[in-house]
């Protein structure tokens, strides 16, 4: 008996060694090598630095910048061992930085149905979904929700959104949570419901609302805004081999849309937790800038529970508090200052023009509360009512406490007028555009949502760079996809679905595009001392791409990634399972 008590000792003091040792193999990424010194020659290297400077050649000692010139500056450096990659003109630039998305959000087609509409997906009607969860039932049992993303009203057939009695013809007894395009929507079935104890009684939460049956109390099905909080966590409870599929498959998409620093905005302790230990553990082998939601944290933070700085590492930054104040324009959630243009199908209320899920006192409250304690804040603002209250709530914590490099976050700002972008400089504010909402709704915007005057204007880039306001721009994935090139090009173009062009006084050249997506969206988290340029001394993320997208909008929107590297490692190349060296020591 003695030996086995020993013996049962040992197992459980061991135990955790080996649940860590197992939780490592298996979670753990690939790593590639690290060559100690690398030559990139007869390229066209845009360093991205203060003036733009543009060179043929490089070095890279270990994981940094060690040297830019000229090809035989640079080839005067080779050693035994050294790599030489002969870029072949083709362009090489800083890796491309994700200024606001949600990863691993485009990873979702790993747990759920993609209900998307075209250009996207095939949906064009409510029929057409309920034929696609029809299928998904199949798997799974009534035990199982049955999750859908993507789905967008103002793009079915029947110009509504499906409701509880739609899904309900899918399953009467296994609970369905479809997510709208927005991700600020979402539609449940009467199972769900029952499961989630939705009901007529039910109130509307703050900042919420549940959208009820005619003059009736009973849910529609149709969840806006913080009413969403009642089911989500059910319906989104993955697995954590869910989680893993969704990582692996998000991860694999922003490589191969050059992504070298990702961004996951809006996160709770649980999410902040996985996305940390897979970083550490290479599995996701991008930096990560992740956004912790303030409704989420903000207690845990205050009594100690919770420290961003124990999320700290070479690869990975808790960087800022992200506070969502208003919703979407097209599911007509944002706040505006004037009423919708047209009000949505079913809807009487002429004066309607959505609503912020905060009172201004509230919100002030928060922002000084948190900005006082030095965290970087970044606050969702779509509408331009919700904007004024964003810039408000900041001016007043700045003069409570006030700090010369706050770097505070205007996430969107799709409706930032001119009077906001001169507040937004004075008060050191940098907005993140969702420029590429020209493209995917821009047509919505002008002819349905907003109108003409209002339609054009969206994501005033150029109106920030007359005013000299450093900003960035982003796709704010999965709502649409990772897609560096076409964020880039709707930046530059301002070009719509249709072809049309929407608010030409507001676009800007290539060049700014691209800072936006490099320099300057290092800089809006902190970063610019160690990536988004090639500089000496700096880390050296790139982006190898296969044409010139500086030659014409063409290129720009068709440009594919060959190559990317993240501190001097090579992570991807295109068409193939690992890099491959373009040349090697041995060229003379």
């Amino acid at each position: 008996m003695k030996k086995v008590a020993v013996r049962l000792l040992i197992f459980t003091l061991l135990l955790p060694v080996v649940v860590v040792f197992v939780g490592y193999y298996y979670l753990r990424g690939v790593t590639p090598a690290l060559p100690p010194l690398q030559l990139f020659i007869r390229g066209q290297i845009l360093t991205m630095d203060n003036t733009n400077r543009i060179v043929p050649a490089m070095a890279v000692r270990g994981e940094r910048v060690e040297a830019l010139g000229s090809d035989d500056e640079i080839l005067a450096l080779r050693q035994p061992g050294t790599v030489v990659y002969d870029l072949n003109r083709k362009t090489l630039l800083p890796g491309f930085i994700d200024a606001h998305g949600h990863f691993p959000g485009t990873g979702l087609s790993a747990v759920g149905t993609d209900l998307s509409s075209p250009p996207l997906g095939a949906i064009r009607s409510i029929s057409d979904i309920q034929q696609h969860l029809a299928e998904a039932v199949k798997t799974g049992n009534d035990a199982d929700w049955l999750f859908g993303f993507g789905y967008d009203d103002s793009l079915l057939r029947e110009k509504r959104h499906p409701d509880r009695h739609d899904l309900d013809a899918v399953s009467a007894t296994r609970p369905i949570y479809l997510m709208h395009s927005s991700g600020h929507l979402a539609v449940v079935n009467s199972a769900g419901l029952r499961r989630a104890g939705v009901s007529a009684e039910t109130t509307d939460p703050e900042g919420g609302v549940i959208v009820r049956e005619g003059s009736t109390a009973q849910p529609s099905g149709l969840l806006l805004e913080h009413a969403t909080d009642l089911v989500a966590a059910q319906a989104m409870d993955f697995s954590s081999l869910d989680f893993l599929s969704m990582v692996d498959a998000a991860r694999d998409q922003y490589l191969a849309a050059g992504v070298t620093t990702l961004q996951s905005g809006g996160v709770d302790s649980r999410l902040l937790n996985g996305l940390y230990w897979l970083s550490k553990f290479q599995r996701i082998p991008q930096r990560v800038l992740a956004w912790p939601l303030a409704d989420k944290v903000e207690s845990l933070l205050n009594n100690g529970i919770l420290r961003l700085d124990d999320f700290q590492s070479d690869k990975f930054s808790a960087s800022a508090i992200k506070i969502i104040v208003d919703g979407s324009i097209q599911g007509y959630t944002a706040y505006l200052s004037e009423p919708y243009y047209q009000q949505q199908a079913g809807t009487s209320d002429a004066a309607y023009r959505g609503f912020s899920r905060y009172k201004q006192n509230e919100l002030s409250a928060q922002v000084k509360a948190l900005h006082c304690k030095n965290y970087q804040l970044a606050l969702h603002g779509n509408g331009d009512a919700a904007i004024d209250m964003v810039l408000t709530a900041i001016e007043y914590a700045q003069q409570a406490c006030p700090r010369a490099d706050a770097r505070p976050v205007l996430v969107h700002g799709q409706m930032a007028r001119t009077d906001q972008i001169v507040r937004m400089k004075k008060s050191g504010i940098t907005p993140s555009f969702f420029s590429a909402h020209t493209y995917f709704w821009g047509n919505r915007h002008r002819d349905q949502f907003l109108g003409p005057e209002r339609g054009e204007r969206i994501s005033p880039l150029a109106e920030a760079v007359a005013a000299d306001l450093r900003f960035t721009v982003h796709l704010d994935s999965p709502v649409v996809p990772m897609d560096m090139a076409r964020l880039l090009w709707s930046s530059v173009t301002r070009k719509t679905r249709s072809g049309e062009l929407l608010g030409t006084e507001q676009r800007i050249n290539t060049m700014q595009a691209l800072r936006a997506v490099t320099i300057d969206a290092a800089w809006q988290s902190f970063k610019e001392q160690d990536i988004g340029s090639l500089e000496v001394g700096k880390l050296a993320d790139m982006v190898l791409l296969d044409r010139n997208p500086l030659a014409n909008d063409e290129n720009l929107l068709n440009f594919k990634v060959d190559q990317v590297w993240i501190g001097g490692r090579c992570y991807f190349q295109r068409g193939r399972n690992e890099c491959n060296v373009i040349s090697n020591e041995s060229r003379k």
